[in-house]
């Protein structure tokens, strides 16, 4: 069960991703330092998501021995 709510949540960060990247391939030249912001923001999010997730999931296979 953790295991399917990972994947659903990283499933849903790649759909994220997907739409920053799309996004950021349409934006306007004059959006470009404001899309830059925005990219190094999701960035460091995704970073720090990716930090949690790891850290769920090592005290969830602690819980399960």
């Amino acid at each position: 069960m953790a295991d399917q709510r990972m994947t659903l949540a990283l499933a849903r960060i790649e759909k994220a991703l997907d739409r920053i990247d799309t996004a950021s391939s349409q934006g306007k030249a004059s959006d470009k330092p404001a899309m830059a912001a925005l990219v190094a923001r999701h960035e460091a999010l995704r970073e720090s998501v990716s930090g949690s997730l790891a850290d769920l999931d090592a005290l969830i296979g602690k819980l399960e021995r």
